[in-house]
């Protein structure tokens, strides 16, 4: 089964395109389909994760319209069948 991350702004850029589909399915976790999209890009990997393989801060991650690190566990959440996942960058503005 596969998984698609919808990316936005410059990660969108930096990953060459706005949908990449990814090998995961039911059962992996967040972090497993993340670590298959920065894996063969690298300057995507520079933006999303630190120098210790550690999502940044400023970074959203959403699995289903809710932001994963402050609704359910983090990386660690469990993918379930046709789950959409996006990435966004720190949102700035006024």
């Amino acid at each position: 089964m596969s998984t698609e991350w919808k990316l936005f702004a410059d990660l969108a850029e930096r990953a060459g395109d706005k949908r990449v589909t990814v090998e995961a399915s039911a059962g992996d976790t967040v972090g497993d389909a993340l670590e298959q999209l920065v894996d063969d890009r690298s300057d995507l990997a520079g933006r999303v994760l630190t120098d210790d393989g550690d999502l940044r801060s400023q970074i959203n991650v959403l699995r289903n319209g809710s932001n994963v690190v402050v609704e359910e566990d983090g990386l660690e959440t469990e993918l379930e069948g046709d789950d959409e996942l996006a990435l966004f960058p720190p949102v700035s503005g006024g």
